[in-house]
């Protein structure tokens, strides 16, 4: 192991021994070396083992039983629940398969303004003035649990319900919507990134858990956009399934006589 000065020594052993494992080195419920073992191959003393033992457990990459020694964990061959990302319409009724998870916390409401990110996701400038909701919801089948925002912005919520409820659920926001007349769409996008030590924190992540990170828009007919949602769980906790279709494309449309 090449030792460098810029990383603790225990994120480097640790870096290691995650490598050794994805390298099929250690396999999936063998036995790591001891603590004795991997100091002296590695060159550093046994706290520093233990350290790197302690990340890469609370990674869940091994589990330590006492007197026996540190495992790799034996993969479960199950994949994460899936969450379908669907919307239902009844009449003016909206349900979404997330308006049951109980809230850990009551919703946060609050003032606030685009920025450089959220201007251009709902086409609006800068500082422009926004209603925000904040929610922690959990999955009551898991227990994993999910940072849920919603942006409003004031021109959305003028002379609509949601002035004087802007802790509505997204459901009952697109019902909302709905009534005052505007024609909904939605599209979609989900990317990671490594959450931010708050958010490490409201989700109970292990380290080295990434963040999938949702963004939903929700459209009127004119394209223009009313409602801005992100939601945020732990990449290791659930899968998101998506119904597709084929959209029409009229640049291939063939006309009739």
């Amino acid at each position: 192991m090449e030792i460098t000065r810029n990383e603790p020594l225990y994120k480097q052993v640790a870096a290691v021994l995650r490598q050794a494992v994805a390298d099929g080195e250690y396999l999936p419920g063998s036995l790591l070396p001891s603590e004795a073992q991997l100091s002296q191959r590695y060159r550093v003393s046994r706290p520093t083992v233990r350290q790197a033992i302690a990340a890469l457990r609370t990674e869940g990459l091994v589990d330590v039983v006492n007197g026996k020694g540190s495992f790799v964990r034996a993969r479960s061959g199950r994949p994460a629940p899936t969450v379908e990302r669907t919307i239902t319409r009844t009449d003016n009724h909206f349900s979404t398969p997330t308006d049951d998870w109980p809230e850990a916390e009551p919703p946060t409401v609050y003032r606030t303004q685009t920025d450089a990110v959220t201007g251009p996701l709902l086409g609006l400038e800068s500082e422009e003035a926004l209603i925000g909701c904040d929610r922690l919801i959990t999955d009551p089948a898991t227990g994993a649990r999910t940072l849920h925002q919603t942006l409003v912005p004031f021109a959305t919520a003028d002379s609509t319900p949601l002035e004087n409820t802007p802790e509505a659920r997204p459901s009952e926001i697109y019902a909302i919507l709905t009534a005052a007349g505007h024609d909904l769409t939605w599209r979609e996008t989900v990317y990671a990134r490594m959450p931010l030590p708050d958010e490490r924190t409201a989700l109970h992540l292990p380290e080295a858990v990434p963040l999938m990170v949702i963004t939903r828009i929700t459209y009127d007919a004119s394209g223009q956009p009313l409602l801005l949602e992100e939601s945020r769980t732990g990449g290791i906790h659930a899968a998101f399934g998506y119904a597709i279709t084929a959209a029409s494309d009229k640049r291939h449309a063939v006309r009739s006589r």
